[in-house]
């Protein structure tokens, strides 16, 4: 088999596996929830409160994040907490905050 036709389809997939995390995080409150996550794990009632997002939007997009294993989550009691388990996101977030959120020197927004 050729190497540059496997290489290529590698690609491929890994292209195809970025663009569907990218659509994922183009929405800006499964953003905001991947962001308070990147802090450590939340309660489903920290991320409402924390981010104002009432709770049939909280729920839809919370599941988003678990359908595409972006996040995990543990049952304590009456309380749900999620984490992020995509260490791939996780360093997204990281570059999108310091590209984004965090102050630079000289730069006005």
């Amino acid at each position: 088999m050729d190497t540059t036709t496997l290489d290529l389809e590698k690609m491929k997939t890994a292209a195809g596996n970025a663009c569907r995390m990218m659509k994922v995080l183009s929405n800006p409150d499964r953003l905001l929830l991947l962001c308070q996550l990147s802090q450590g794990e939340k309660r489903v009632g920290e991320l409402e409160e924390i981010l104002g997002i009432v709770q049939p939007t909280l729920s839809q997009q919370l599941t988003v994040l678990r359908d595409e294993a972006l996040v995990t989550t543990r049952r304590d009691g009456k309380n749900i907490y999620y984490q992020i388990a995509s260490p791939q996101a996780l360093a997204v977030m990281t570059v999108l905050f310091d590209q984004f959120c965090e102050p630079q020197e000289g730069v006005t927004i």
